[in-house]
């Protein structure tokens, strides 16, 4: 077990901020992992993190403290992710991919270009008996919709999990890549199809959660034996306060989802590292699809860093207060990263490979024969053994089935009950007023009028039931 590793990085004043405030800065130096920040009641408050970079730290310095050890041990397998988080204009997005992730200046690049040269580097280096193979893949959370941003057409990709590769995502496109260069050009493409927007504190607001995935596998000569190690970029979206940013319309539905998702993340935080950890500790991964991808970054199996990006402005002071302390909870989330089990899972294999080989065989000869539906369903067996397909009857399968009923059951009866209480206080205004019309009605000795009761328990009474019919029968089919 081990803390995730929280860094905080202070950005340069910008003009703007400049104008309201000149160089009053809300944060004091203490050393390279301390300083003292002035909150908006002008209370000083110490924070302390394993590294603080402040307004003339260099790209260089942000990448061999907080990526470089983790790029090399995802190329031993052991799963990584590098997250970064703050207020939108608070250079998350600068310090992930610099001024372009095809900037060719040595200085300015970001995390995003010195990993992939990180990891290429890594393989060069390595001795002449290991193999590698590199796939990138890319999304962004867009509205609660995870998309494929290498193809725009898969919009809305499913998240799965299994024991053995944890929190997979159905049916996203992977890119071979061979080189620096092929990769740096194929993440430039995906981030062009990123969405972004202008707010009045960013021209070009990210207004979505990016993930850059790269699956590094390697393969030994000598016995043919498989490790694969992931590595995860994450550049949040920026939390926003409407007045500042001025955000309207369709900018503003997209500020709300972005603050949702973070707010669950915080909860998760919060889960992690409050009250007593086991089996009935309740960490809301579900609560949405940014909580779900890292779910093994926060207390999983990986290797995790977070970057604090953060305004050092007066003027951001209470934003920038909101971050710190989210990376001082952070900083206490336990996490267990491990080598990958491939090696194990394949000894597993070779015991079996003789009667594996003889059985693949045996249907490859009756396929060659004739493809009917019989040959079909043979087919689709081979492929189960070879784990190109899951066994949709494995007892992990009808797990994760199951589980994913059951959040989706008790959301759906979470739901029931708030439409529930809200028809119980209508029902209690509409007693009350009734009750007020009895009594004015006992005064002048007037009959009392039931006709606009009835047809409104009526409806409630059709509307409960029609949920109690549609819930049976979500249930069924999920069942089934």
């Amino acid at each position: 077990m081990s803390n995730i590793t929280v860094c905080a990085r202070f950005r340069p004043l910008s003009s703007k901020e400049r104008r309201d405030h000149g160089d009053a800065v809300c944060i004091q130096y203490v050393d390279s992992e301390t300083f003292i920040f002035k909150d908006e009641k002008a209370e000083e408050l110490t924070f302390s993190f394993d590294r603080v970079f402040y307004d003339k730290s260099e790209q260089i310095d942000v990448y061999r403290h907080l990526a470089q050890p983790i790029v090399r041990d995802a190329l031993n397998a052991v799963n990584g992710t590098i997250i970064t988080f703050g207020q939108t204009g608070a250079g998350k997005t600068y310090s992930m991919e610099g001024p372009g992730v095809l900037e060719c200046d040595a200085v300015k690049k970001g995390l995003l270009s010195r990993v992939v040269e990180g990891i290429f580097e890594c393989t060069k280096s390595s001795d002449e008996t290991s193999k590698y193979s590199i796939k990138l893949s890319m999304v962004e959370i867009y509205m609660e919709k995870v998309r494929d941003l290498f193809d725009l057409s898969r919009d809305n990709i499913q998240i799965k999990e299994t024991k053995t590769q944890g929190i997979m995502l159905n049916g996203m496109m992977e890119m071979t890549i061979k080189d620096p260069q092929e990769a740096l050009l194929t993440l430039s493409k995906g981030i062009a199809n990123r969405a972004v927007g202008e707010t009045q504190m960013n021209i070009a607001s990210s207004r979505s959660h990016c993930v850059y995935m790269f699956t590094i596998q390697q393969e030994s000569t000598k016995d043919k034996r498989a490790r694969t190690g992931k590595l995860n970029l994450v550049d949040l979206a920026g939390s926003e306060k409407v007045e500042k940013t001025g955000a309207e319309g369709r900018v503003l539905e997209e500020a709300k989802t972005i603050n949702k998702s973070l707010s669950a993340l915080g909860n998760v935080i919060n889960a992690l590292t409050c009250g007593p950890m086991g089996r009935g500790n309740h960490i809301p991964y579900r609560d949405s699809k940014l909580t779900r991808i890292l779910q093994d970054a926060l207390g999983g199996n990986s290797r995790t860093a977070l970057l604090c990006c953060c305004s050092p402005s007066p003027t951001n002071s209470s934003e920038t207060l909101s971050t710190l302390r989210f990376g001082a909870r952070a900083k206490h989330i336990k996490a267990s990263p491990r080598v990958a089990n491939e090696d194990r899972c394949i000894r597993e294999l070779e015991v079996f490979t003789p009667i594996k080989r003889e059985s693949r065989d045996k249907l490859l000869n009756e396929l060659q024969e004739n493809l009917d539906i019989e040959h079909v369903q043979k087919l689709e067996e081979l492929f189960i053994q070879e784990g190109i397909l899951f066994d949709p009857c494995s007892i992990e399968e009808s797990e994760l089935a199951y589980e994913d009923v059951t959040s989706q059951t008790i959301s759906s009866l979470q739901l029931a009950l708030e439409e529930l209480l809200s028809t119980i206080g209508e029902l209690k205004k509409e007693n009350e007023e009734l009750m007020g019309r009895v009594s004015a009605a006992k005064l002048n000795h007037q009959p009392i009028s039931n006709s606009n009761l009835l047809p409104t328990i009526s409806s409630i009474l059709c509307l409960f039931t029609d949920w109690l019919k549609s819930f049976f029968h979500f249930s069924i089919n999920h069942y089934n």
